[in-house]
């Protein structure tokens, strides 16, 4: 599919065919059109998702995997973001808090409200 000409999602038709570019083009260079489209089309289907849905009330971890899932990625995109591994699978597996760092981060690559992020949560292990 060739670059199209995006308006604002107004239907569940729209939003799946925006789901769908965004999962063609999700690995575009950055300063390339597909990584101008891209983006765009992120926004658009945040945009879409916050006004149909409401976000539910789940703890951070759970809420980066959703998005996480939303958006196609695995641990190793997150470590990209991050640079750790290791710390990303201890975060995602309760063993270790996220950082302001990692709050900031994530928030912004996977569009989660920093207000959702920075929700208290129990570690394993912990009391």
């Amino acid at each position: 599919m060739n670059h199209t000409n995006w308006f604002l999602l107004e239907n569940e038709q729209d939003y799946e065919l925006a789901i769908a570019r965004y999962q063609q083009i999700k690995h575009a260079e950055k300063g390339s059109v597909g990584h101008k489209e891209k983006t765009l089309l992120a926004h658009l289907i945040s945009e879409y998702e916050s006004k149909t849905s409401e976000l539910p009330e789940v703890d951070p971890i759970e809420m980066i995997k959703i998005r996480m899932e939303d958006f196609g990625f695995n641990s190793s995109d997150l470590a990209k973001e991050y640079g750790d591994k290791g710390t990303i699978s201890k975060v995602l597996n309760y063993k270790q808090a996220l950082s302001l760092t990692m709050i900031r981060k994530f928030s912004k690559m996977m569009e989660i409200p920093v207000e959702a992020l920075i929700k208290e949560y129990q570690l394993k292990g912990s009391s």
